[in-house]
């Protein structure tokens, strides 16, 4: 302790008379009430809305940007999407959903603004009672230093001077009384002393939990700074480059498109070319007469005359067997006329 320390503890016990329970009882009354002030402060402090409203807006402002989805603009359109959607369509409903979404955006940003400044104010004032509240911690424990001190004194010289003045029995009746009353007062200065320790114990719980409010406030202030200064630019900005590189796309498969029929154009001619070579020269290389043609005309040939010969065959053998049975008619004829002449003549004779 400084000298100036030690003479402010000392004036603090002055104030302190033993005699008196009511300077006991107002000692270190004050530094208790400035206490249970800092203490009403900080619960003010967690009663204040700033802070979840700060962090609701800050949540409906990163909904709505993760909302705005652009990325499907890097995806490859198929094929009835390209036969049935018009030509920019796709990045003119984009931009006209981005405007109706930059206008929220634009208002949850002031209504952030606005959040961020108040939680800013907050951080100060949070500032001004951590400062005061350290400044009460410390003059309670000057307090309880008095309070020491004189109990100190009172147990090492006061009560055992007035003990030894009842033990002598010097005459004075009263003595036993100012002794007891004495030890009385002291107890009654421990218990003060003892309500001063508890105190300054809240008041200590106090700082670190006035620190971490004002961390919090820091943070989330922080958060929205860095949302507004970095989060919706670069939201701007992937959303001019997904745009530039769906046009870059379109371009590309534009180019793409007029390459490839100039291939397919190339490849097409080329067969072409071949094909009608192939056939002009395959007429050119032809004989005046097929080899299959003569092998299949000299077959129809040779089976036309084998069919000839087997046609005059058969009609030999079937002038054969009809001069047979010819002959056999006339041989009938004959003998039935033999007969019948044979009986014309017998006729007669009988």
């Amino acid at each position: 302790m400084t000298p100036e320390h030690q003479a402010a503890i000392a004036s603090l016990a002055q104030q302190i008379n033993l005699s008196d329970p009511g300077s006991i009882l107002r000692f270190g009354q004050e530094a208790q009430n400035r206490a249970q002030a800092a203490a009403d402060a900080m619960l003010e402090g967690a009663k204040n809305q700033e802070t979840g409203e700060a962090g609701r807006t800050l949540s409906s402002l990163l909904t709505t940007l993760r909302g705005f989805d652009v990325t499907n603009l890097d995806e490859k359109p198929g094929f009835f999407a390209r036969i049935f959607t018009k030509a920019g369509a796709e990045v003119s409903g984009i931009i006209t959903k981005y405007e109706s979404v930059k206008g929220q955006i634009e208002t949850i940003g002031d209504k952030l603004d606005t959040h961020r400044t108040r939680l800013l104010e907050d951080v100060e004032r949070l500032e001004r009672l951590y400062a005061a509240t350290l400044e009460w911690f410390h003059a309670l424990g000057d307090h309880i230093a008095a309070g020491d001190a004189v109990l100190q004194r009172t147990n090492a010289h006061t009560i055992p001077a007035l003990e030894k003045q009842v033990a002598e029995n010097t005459g004075d009746d009263l003595a036993p009384q100012r002794l007891r009353d004495l030890r009385g007062a002291r107890d009654e200065l421990e218990r003060r002393v003892h309500d001063l320790r508890l105190t300054r114990q809240v008041a200590m719980q106090a700082l670190p939990s006035i620190r971490l409010i004002q961390e919090n406030d820091k943070a989330l202030s922080s958060k929205i700074h860095s949302v507004l200064a970095n989060t919706v630019p670069l939201w701007r900005q992937q959303l001019a480059q997904a745009l530039a590189i769906h046009r870059m796309r379109e371009a590309g498969a534009a180019v793409k498109e007029a390459t490839d029929l100039t291939n397919r154009l190339l490849t097409a001619n080329a067969e072409t070319l071949r094909r009608g070579n192939q056939e002009a020269r395959t007429e050119l290389e032809r004989g005046v007469f097929d080899l299959e043609a003569v092998q299949k005309a000299n077959a129809a040939l040779v089976a036309t005359i084998e069919d000839s010969l087997k046609i005059a065959d058969e009609a030999r053998g079937q002038r054969e067997r009809a001069a047979e049975e010819l002959a056999k008619l006339e041989e009938d004829i004959r003998r039935v006329l033999m007969q019948a002449k044979s009986s014309a003549q017998s006729k007669p004779n009988g």
